[in-house]
């Protein structure tokens, strides 16, 4: 292919999974406004920011499978036996869940050692209750996703996370006219409900691909996609968990860092508003970081075995992150950041003003979001994936250790010092795996 047609052809493959990152990081703000036009909203949006930290956390071990389907599911065998081993994976993390909400447990982990006020906390416990069928859902629906993936069908994904999105906002706007329950139940709801439709209308649009996947037996003729070497080795239960617990590790470390900075701002400068805020500028960011987030499935699907397309991928990702971050830039930087959180999150003129420098500080993370997916595809499809739990690793720690000395120290406010964590970390990772990534691309240059 010409790098023109190259460029083409990655866009249109990228386009309908950005719009499903795109509308996924429409839910925040939108919850985030609602929220904000209930009672008590700091109290409120806080616990809804507390709750789904933790239910981001829980699902953690679930969130790789889409990379795992879309590299993995190459034939009937592998598709019954990935199928297997997700499925047991959701049990596992839902059965976490309820662990967590057994009252004693909850206590001690969000009164006694997060320390979040008693008010957030009693609004979190039923947000997590409500959210109970979100991380099996995850699960179910980033498995089938990643075989509509493998089959270039990336417009299913598309219009599965558009049902999402209707079902989410629907549901909220009924509740917030009908019902007015408490804004971080209103919120999980939401979600829940949201998740729960996608999930059902993905395993739907996935029958055309299932179907291809249970009439194909393995050629024992090509390598098997963990054992290059050995072309007769068959897609085992060992080697799926050899493949896929470091992205486990990679996901369960990398949303670690939600639920340690509400530690972390707990016991910071201004915690209420700090805790308020920080969802709210979460959200925006992610929408422009779900530009990158869209990527790493493109890069899996579209690198190659032999990373023979990855010129044309790293041109696209670069003017990718460009953009990204020059979209998030004139929001943050601008007056329209007033905008966004006064009018359009709702909130008061003073927890606007404790959004503006965190979001500010920011900016480069779209840029950095894209590059961490492309690492991440490449060394996927290289089938190294420890680094890539290295290297998150490297970002928590990063956090761990920058925050404590800003938010405690120094006594800078906590959201702030949040934001220059996260920069500071996400910075570590991305440096640590340029150089797996270019052992990877080696041979193929």
């Amino acid at each position: 292919m010409t790098a023109e047609r190259t460029q083409k052809s990655i866009f249109l493959f990228w386009l309908p999974l950005a719009a499903t990152w795109l509308m996924m990081s429409v839910e925040g703000p939108f919850l985030a406004a609602v929220i904000a036009r209930l009672a008590d909203p700091r109290f409120n949006l806080a616990a809804y920011g507390v709750a789904f930290a933790f239910a981001l956390l829980i699902e953690a071990p679930v969130i790789m499978i889409m990379s795992a389907s879309t590299a993995l599911a190459e034939d009937r065998l592998s598709f019954k036996r990935l199928r297997t081993f997700i499925y047991t994976l959701n049990g596992v993390v839902t059965g976490l869940q309820l662990l967590i909400l057994i009252p004693p447990v909850f206590r001690f982990i969000m009164l006694d050692l997060v320390a979040i006020p008693q008010e957030v906390a009693d609004l979190a416990y039923w947000a997590l209750w409500i959210l109970l069928p979100w991380p099996g859902a995850i699960g179910y629906r980033r498995f089938f996703q990643g075989i509509l993936i493998r089959d270039g069908r990336t417009r299913k994904v598309a219009l599965g996370t558009g049902i999402r999105l209707i079902t989410m906002a629907s549901s909220g706007l009924l509740l917030f006219f009908l019902v007015r329950p408490p804004g971080a139940w209103l919120g999980a709801a939401s979600l829940s409900l949201g998740v729960l439709a996608e999930a059902l209308a993905s395993r739907f649009m996935a029958g055309v691909s299932v179907r291809k996947l249970l009439n194909t037996e393995r050629d024992h003729e090509e390598p098997n996609v963990l054992e290059k070497r050995n072309p007769r080795q068959e897609l085992t239960y060992r080697r799926i968990w050899r493949f896929y617990y470091p992205l486990a590790l990679t996901s369960m470390i990398g949303l670690a860092a939600q639920p340690m900075m509400t530690f972390f701002m707990g016991r910071a400068t201004a915690p209420v508003e700090s805790l308020a805020v920080f969802p709210v500028v979460a959200s925006l960011t992610f929408v422009f970081r779900s530009m990158g987030l869209s990527f790493q499935e493109v890069g899996i699907a579209l690198m190659g075995r032999n990373h023979e397309h990855f010129r044309p991928l790293a041109r696209f990702a670069m003017v990718l992150g460009l953009l990204a971050t020059g979209g998030f830039a004139l929001v943050a930087l601008t007056p329209l950041a007033g905008f966004w959180f006064e009018t359009v999150s709702g909130l008061s003129p003073d927890l606007a003003r404790f959004a503006l420098l965190p979001t500010a500080i920011l900016v480069p993370l779209p840029f950095l979001s894209v590059l961490l997916s492309f690492q991440r595809g490449i060394m996927v499809v290289s089938r190294n994936t420890r680094p890539i739990t290295v290297a998150t690793a490297l970002e928590v720690a990063g956090i761990a250790i920058i925050f404590p000395i800003l938010g405690w120290k120094l006594g800078v406010v906590g959201v702030t010092a949040a934001a220059v964590s996260i920069l500071l970390g996400r910075v570590a990772a991305n440096t640590f795996l340029m150089a797996p990534c270019r052992s990877s691309l080696v041979p193929s240059q």
